[in-house]
């Protein structure tokens, strides 16, 4: 043995051989890898350390060379790529292998990485030569102990393309992503959003410190714990990540509050929508729409299914929706037909919806929506999150627990309703005529599925429509020849530039027959 071999080094090769030998593989090859020393872990101690810190005075993550990180733009760091024979549980017998991202412009904060072996877990120490990259990238200036900016978890290792196709992603501050079913990423979730939308300034905590536990078969889950940090909050996290047709995320999350907070969100996720076909008009686009997601859909704990569809509003908007239990909520994506994209490089169409189910009660508070007006997809303009309705005080702690659907739909759309699919706005007044009043809005819902599809044709079902001010006139409902829907028409007329929310829906007698529709509706905006 080498006198220059330290007792790092022999601690390190002892855990390297440890994750081989679980992974059925010799140590030399998961030798790819460095490892610091082996250490007792279990969440419990994860969630102990995330109290005690919550107890001290907040320290930022540790920003590596910012003068050279600054210059990693999106262009360069989409070009540094973390060598797939570096991969951790990337091994001959691995399941899912993990990469690393490296730090960029708009990832700048190093996070602590780890392998976790039974109750042990070793630090996962940072090369450069897990890269490759161009020889002209600013990131070869970087320091050898820079760190990383977060992972990928790749497709199982019985796949020919898994070097390539990852299907979960932790990147900056709390950040993360599934693929759906269909095979796109999309939206993003976070682990926590604290004053979002808010008169003080929004605040990032930060996943500081991931333990990685591998799946021992691509039918069982990949484990991840995580470390969160920030001046308001700490927190200790456990995401039991399922590749399954979509991607199901089972999430256990311990908050400790160092100082009060205004508006702490539940479960927040984060998406695009710039237009669709109700609030576009030709001179903005030729496509005929832009969004990660449509819609948010809302599953009462009184039982009621309600759909909103997205707006990019002209300022700033916050809608809040009071319940008490909820049994589920998400940002969805329900359009799936590439004519009303066409897009073939984006495929919006594909891109995942996100369902939360709720594990065990919530108790009383409001789904809150956040909309801010975009004029580009460049960026998340959306956010979505549940806000319990009690204040949130320094030395409180919450324990939530959610299960996470990354898929094309709710996992269990209802079958007794019919649901909202297509929302239309025009000018209101005389149809075709071209002296109706500007002020003077229609709406158009369509609704198809469920009890309509049976529905007799010689009568019709009752339209009940609430406006949160303002009044409605010439209601008109019919079936459509095309799609096999209901159609219902209607004229909002209301003064000055406050939204109006809309809520509407069709019944037979005391029955719901589809879901509950809501609008927020500018109407001073013109398309």
């Amino acid at each position: 043995m080498s006198a220059d071999l330290t007792r790092r080094d022999v601690l390190a090769t002892a855990f390297a051989a440890s994750v081989a030998s679980m992974l059925g593989a010799s140590p030399a090859m998961a030798a790819q890898l460095k490892f610091g020393p082996a250490k007792p872990f279990s969440f419990a101690s994860l969630v102990a350390r995330a109290r005690t810190m919550a107890g001290k005075a907040y320290l930022a993550p540790r920003k590596p060379a910012p003068e050279i990180v600054d210059q990693i733009g999106y262009e360069q760091h989409g070009k540094i790529k973390f060598r797939a024979d570096h991969a951790l549980y990337g091994d001959e017998k691995g399941i899912y292998p993990i990469t690393f991202f490296p730090v960029g412009k708009y990832f700048p904060k190093t996070i602590k990485m780890h392998a976790v072996d039974g109750d042990k877990a070793a630090e996962v120490l940072y090369e450069p030569e897990y890269f490759d990259m161009p020889d002209d990238s600013p990131a070869q200036k970087l320091p050898e102990d820079t760190g990383f900016a977060g992972f990928q978890i790749r497709e199982a290792k019985s796949r020919p393309d898994w070097a390539t196709k990852d299907w979960c992603a932790f990147l900056g501050a709390s950040y993360f992503r599934c693929i759906g079913s269909l095979g796109e990423y999309g939206l993003s979730a976070r682990g926590v959003a604290i004053d979002t939308a808010s008169p003080m300034p929004e605040e990032f905590p930060d996943f500081t410190e991931f333990y990685l536990q591998p799946a021992s078969a691509e039918t069982q889950p990949v484990v991840v714990y995580a470390l969160l940090d920030g001046p308001s909050v700490t927190g200790a996290f456990k995401f039991t990540v399922r590749r399954t047709d979509a991607v199901v995320v089972d999430v256990e999350s311990n908050l400790f509050v160092r100082k009060d907070v205004a508006k702490l969100g539940i479960s927040p996720m984060t998406s695009m929508y710039w237009f669709s076909n109700y609030d576009k008009s030709y001179q903005l686009e030729w496509r005929n729409g832009a969004h990660d997601s449509d819609g948010l859909a809302m599953w009462t704990g009184a039982g009621e299914r309600i759909w909103r569809p997205l707006i990019n509003p002209p300022a700033p908007s916050t809608s809040a929706f009071v319940d008490d239990n909820p049994r589920g909520f998400g940002l969805m994506q329900r359009d799936r037909d590439p004519n009303h994209y066409l897009d073939r490089y984006l495929n919006y169409e594909r891109r995942p919806s996100l369902w939360i189910e709720p594990i065990g009660g919530w108790g009383q508070g409001a789904f809150h929506l956040v909309e801010f007006p975009t004029d580009h997809e460049d960026f998340d303009n959306i956010g979505c999150f549940w806000v319990p309705k009690e204040p949130v005080k320094a030395g409180q702690s919450f324990e939530f627990r959610y299960r996470m659907y990354w898929g094309a739909d709710e996992p269990e759309p209802p079958q007794n309703l019919a649901r909202p699919i297509a929302t239309r706005i025009g000018r209101g007044g005389f149809p075709y005529s071209r002296t109706n009043p500007p002020e003077l809005k229609r709406m158009v819902v369509e609704f198809s599925g469920g009890p309509l599809k049976t529905f007799p044709k010689d009568r019709k079902p009752e339209a009940v429509i609430t406006p949160s001010r303002g009044e409605i006139s010439s209601v008109f409902l019919e079936t459509t020849s095309w799609n096999d829907a209901w159609r219902l028409q209607f004229d909002v007329k209301a003064e000055g530039a406050d939204p109006v929310d809309l809520r509407a829906f069709l019944r037979d007698g005391e029955s719901a027959l589809t879901e509950t529709w809501l609008f927020k509706l500018f109407p001073q905006k013109t398309w």
